[in-house]
C-alpha cells in the first residue's frame, strides 16, 4: 500500500480569541496548511469538532469552510466525537486517502469555547457523557474525572501531590511553543498550593478550554514531485486506528483502565509493525491528570497502577524514557476541544522533521498520539513516522 503523507500543517494560537469567528478562526490554520503543502488542491474536507451547535449555534460545518475558503464543489463533512472529534478526522482523511478514492485531504479541526460562557459551557460538554443516567445527575466532565483520580489514589497509594508532574512538565514544555495558551513554567510548590476545582483536581490537573484551529493536508506520497523531500521532510501515517467503549463510565468492568487506549494504540502499532520501545514520544490526551496516567499504563509505558510514578521519575520529560506533552500538551497548549487531535499531528508533524526548536526530541523517528473521547470512550490513535 502505498504511503499517506501529511504534506501540509497549519495552526492558530490557541487562546480566548473573543474577536474572531468560526470560519475565520478555521480558514487561518486551512490556509497556512495548505500554504506548507505547495498548493495542493484538496478533494475533500473533514472537519473534527465538539461542540459548535451548542456553543456557537452553527452545525454543518463542512460545508461552512469549504464555502468560506472558496472551495465549494468539493466532499465535506463533519466528525463529532466529543475530544476525539479531532483525530476521528484525521482517520478518516487517512482512510480516503489509501483507498484510493481522494488525492488530496484536508482535515480542520476547530472549537470556540468563548461563544459562550460559564454554566453554558459545562452544560455544553456535558452533552458528550451518558445524558440519561450522567448528565442528568448533575456530573460534569470534571467532576467524573475527580471520582476516577480519587479512586485511583486509593488503590495505588498515591500521595496528594502524585499527579504533580504530569503539570510540571507540560508547562515547562509549553514555554517554547509559540502556540501555547501558558508559556510559563510551574514549580512543585505553585502546583501544591493551586485551588482546588473539584477535589482532589486542582487547576493543575485540568486543561484550560480553548478557542483553536488547527489543520492538515494528506495525500499519497506516488503523488508528490520527487523533489519534494528536499524542502519538505517527508511524514507519513504508518498506522491508524480507533476503538470505542461504554458512554456510561460505570457500566465498565474497570473504571481505572482505558480499554480503547490500549486496543487502538496496539492496532496502529501492528499496522505499523513497530514495538512500543520504537516509539520516540508519546502525545497523549492530558484533559486531565488521570487520562495521562490511564493512558501511559493503557499503551504499556507503565504498568497499571504506576503511571504516575513514571511520571513523577521525570521519564515523561523531553529527555526521559517516553517524552509527551512535547509541545506543552493540552495542559500547557490549552484543551481546543474537536481540535485537540488535529493540534497534537501538527505538534507530531513539527517534531518529526526536526522542526520542534527547543523541544526537539532527538532522533524522531516515530511518534504515537492518541485521541480520546470522555473517559475514553472513544479513542483514536495514529503512529506517524518520519521517512528519511
Amino acid at each position: 500500500m502505498t504511503d499517506v503523507v501529511i504534506a501540509g500543517i497549519g495552526q492558530t494560537e490557541v487562546g480566548e480569541h473573543w474577536e474572531i469567528g468560526l470560519r475565520d478562526l478555521a480558514y487561518n490554520a486551512l490556509h497556512d496548511a495548505l500554504k506548507d503543502s505547495g498548493g495542493l488542491k484538496p478533494q475533500a474536507l473533514f472537519v473534527g469538532n465538539m461542540l459548535a451547535p451548542n456553543l456557537s449555534n452553527q452545525a454543518h460545518l463542512g460545508a461552512l469552510i469549504a464555502d468560506y475558503a472558496g472551495l465549494t464543489g468539493i466532499e465535506a463533512i463533519t466528525l463529532e466525537a466529543a475530544g476525539a472529534s479531532g483525530g476521528a478526522a484525521l482517520r478518516q482523511a487517512y482512510l480516503a486517502i489509501a483507498s484510493g478514492m481522494v488525492d488530496v485531504a484536508l482535515v480542520v479541526g476547530i472549537e470556540k469555547f468563548t461563544d459562550k460562557i460559564g454554566s453554558e459551557v459545562e452544560e455544553a460538554i456535558a452533552s458528550t457523557s451518558d445524558s440519561d443516567f450522567e448528565a442528568v445527575q448533575g456530573m460534569t466532565a470534571t467532576a467524573q474525572a475527580a471520582l476516577l483520580m480519587k479512586r485511583y489514589m486509593y488503590e495505588n497509594d498515591v500521595p496528594q501531590d502524585g499527579f504533580a508532574s504530569f503539570a510540571l512538565t507540560a508547562h515547562a514544555n509549553g514555554v517554547a511553543n509559540p502556540n501555547a495558551m501558558f508559556r510559563k513554567a510551574i514549580k512543585a510548590e505553585t502546583y501544591a498550593k493551586a485551588e482546588m476545582v473539584s477535589d482532589p483536581i486542582n487547576m493543575f490537573d485540568v486543561a484550560p478550554n480553548a478557542d483553536g484551529a488547527a489543520a492538515l493536508v494528506l495525500t499519497r506520497r506516488d503523488l508528490l514531485p520527487s523533489d519534494w523531500h528536499a524542502s519538505h521532510p517527508l511524514v507519513k501515517i504508518a498506522g491508524s486506528a480507533a476503538s470505542s467503549d461504554t458512554l456510561a463510565l460505570h457500566d465498565r468492568k474497570d473504571i481505572l483502565y482505558f480499554d480503547t487506549a490500549q486496543i487502538s494504540a496496539g492496532k496502529a502499532m501492528k499496522q505499523a509493525e513497530i514495538t512500543l520501545d520504537r516509539i520516540n514520544f508519546f502525545e497523549y490526551h492530558d484533559a486531565f491528570s488521570i487520562y495521562a496516567a490511564l493512558s501511559l499504563e493503557a499503551v504499556g509505558f507503565a504498568i497499571k497502577g504506576r503511571g504516575w510514578k513514571l511520571a513523577e521519575d521525570g521519564e515523561i520529560s523531553l529527555k526521559g524514557k517516553i517524552p509527551c506533552a512535547t509541545m506543552g500538551g493540552m495542559k500547557a497548549r490549552g484543551f481546543p476541544g474537536g481540535a485537540a487531535g488535529v493540534y497534537q499531528a501538527v505538534e507530531a508533524v513539527t517534531q518529526l522533521r526536526g522542526q520542534a526548536g527547543a523541544n526537539q526530541i532527538a532522533n524522531a523517528k516515530y511518534g504515537l498520539i492518541q485521541s480520546l473521547g470522555g473517559p475514553a470512550s472513544t479513542a483514536v490513535s495514529h503512529i506517524l513516522q518520519a521517512l528519511d
